[in-house]
């Protein structure tokens, strides 16, 4: 018998993170292992009158384009994707792994070259997302893989996702609302802030938010949600930043980064294990020296680090701040071809002021 909560699940993205209208085009990047989930968003794209198109995603083909591919193969920035960028209403994408360390054992500078290329479609993405002309949607189907990452049994994993995503209540798409309104109390707070102070283990950081705006993050691009964010002024960030979780990008980890900025940029970084990936991530471009985004994770139903940043940058009690990219809803400016979140625990000792008056305590919005 198929898992209702799969069923309710395609429906809340459908009819609420995407909010598909008759016409839209609506395309479906599914794994093979998602294939339940990836049928009922089909048939929930076409109850709201929407054209779907499925593209199945064989993780394979990644692993063997990384063993394979030339130097021109990984500078080559694909035409294909940019047309699906530049015209499609909708992309929901389902993150569904059979191997989280695929990637594990690429070298640093080939995932460096690919992410580099990748940028006239990121500027795509950020630009047509910000205009609200793209609707875009990244959710999770558990799998066993996902499951022994998280320390959990495939039906802990499960009950753990879908209560994250609020489907195993009566109404998910009313549960999000309440989220909605309750950040948006922060958001408002925070709209009129211009400092920004940061402190904890090894953590003093000063920034300039003035005229950024900041975001509600409430079930409509990622799923599970549960985050407020803007982007700094870029020559504003000024102090050091250490995170407490690894930084994950593509399979890899970073452990135990350690950031120190002058002026907006970083002059000073280390990392107790991945730091050659560290150093070319973020010699990629001049963007990916500077924070792209600063952020306060509000899930508290989210209690532990799973190594899957959909969950992990949500967890309540904790910050993330991402180097590269900042998003243009935020006002920000930085371009870069990376936006690579990293999580600092903030529930012992963590603590942000905003112009001079502490907002957040141990992990907890004070206002």
């Amino acid at each position: 018998m198929a898992d209702p909560r799969v069923e309710k699940l395609a429906k809340l993205i459908v009819r609420y993170s995407i909010n598909a209208k008759k016409n839209h085009e609506i395309l479906i990047a599914a794994p093979t292992e998602a294939e339940p989930l990836a049928l009922e968003l089909v048939r929930e794209v076409l109850r709201a009158g929407a054209h779907p198109t499925m593209i199945p995603v064989m993780e394979r083909s990644e692993e063997i384009f990384y063993e394979e591919a030339m130097e021109h193969q990984l500078k080559h920035c694909s035409p294909f994707r940019k047309y699906i960028y530049e015209n499609l209403d909708g992309v929901i994408r389902i993150l569904a792994d059979s191997n989280t360390r695929m990637l594990a054992n690429v070298p640093p500078e080939k995932l460096a070259q690919t992410s580099a290329a990748a940028l006239p479609i990121r500027k795509i993405f950020m630009e047509r997302s910000a205009k609200k002309e793209l609707m875009w949607c990244g959710l999770p189907y558990p799998t066993n893989a996902m499951a022994q990452e998280a320390s959990m049994s495939l039906s802990e994993y499960e009950d753990f996702v879908y209560s994250a995503c609020f489907v195993d209540r009566r109404d998910p798409i009313a549960e999000w609302k309440k989220i909605k309104k309750a950040q948006q109390v922060m958001v408002n707070r925070l709209n009129k802030v211009s400092k920004l102070e940061f402190y904890g283990l090894e953590t003093e950081l000063k920034m300039n938010v003035k005229g950024r705006k900041w975001i509600n993050c409430c079930g409509d691009h990622n799923m599970p949600d549960g985050e407020v964010f803007t982007c700094p002024i870029e020559n504003s960030v000024n102090g050091k930043i250490e995170f407490t979780y690894p930084g994950l990008y593509m399979g890899k980890e970073v452990e135990n980064i350690s950031l120190e900025f002058k002026k907006g940029k970083v002059v000073k970084a280390s990392a107790e294990k991945g730091k050659e990936l560290l150093k070319s991530l973020m010699n990629i471009d001049e963007g990916a020296k500077r924070i792209g985004e600063v952020a306060i994770g509000t899930n508290h139903g989210i209690k532990k680090f799973t190594k899957k940043i959909l969950f992990d940058e949500k967890i309540g009690g904790t910050i993330h701040m991402a180097l590269g990219s900042s998003y243009m809803e935020t006002k920000g400016k930085n371009i870069s071809a990376i936006h690579w979140d990293m999580i600092k625990d903030m529930k012992k000792g963590g603590e942000i002021v905003a112009d001079g008056k502490t907002v957040y305590k141990n992990g907890k919005w004070l206002g």
